[in-house]
């Protein structure tokens, strides 16, 4: 399994119109195969990012999901956002899980070596 963390820098200006935005999402992503969990997270110190969260299967189920119509469908709504909501570019991270307390008998996931969105 694997977790995708979106780290976006939202000016406190635009954050409530931000949490809009997430609770009243496409929801696309929750039907793709492969997909577990999404969790957005809001900072509680200033100048922090907020965190998108989401759990996939597998590297792969993830890189299904940036690569079909759903992904670009689903992300059209999120920029309804000016540009100048942002006050840094987002930082965009893959982590593999080796350990869940959740999940004791969780098979470690392959180590798939560097990730690049583009």
């Amino acid at each position: 399994m694997i977790t995708v963390a979106n780290r976006l820098y939202v000016k406190p200006e635009h954050a409530e119109a931000f949490e809009t935005v997430f609770r009243e999402r496409a929801g696309l992503v929750d039907g793709m195969p492969g997909f577990v969990a999404n969790q957005v997270l809001r900072p509680v110190n200033t100048g922090e990012p907020y965190i998108v969260l989401t759990t996939w299967t597998s590297r792969e189920t993830f890189m299904g999901w940036i690569r079909s119509d759903a992904f670009t469908q689903g992300h059209a709504q999120s920029g309804t956002l000016p540009k100048d909501a942002y006050f840094q570019p987002n930082i965009l991270e893959m982590h593999e899980i080796i350990q869940d307390s959740t999940r004791p008998d969780l098979p470690l996931e392959p180590h798939g070596g560097p990730f690049k969105m583009h």
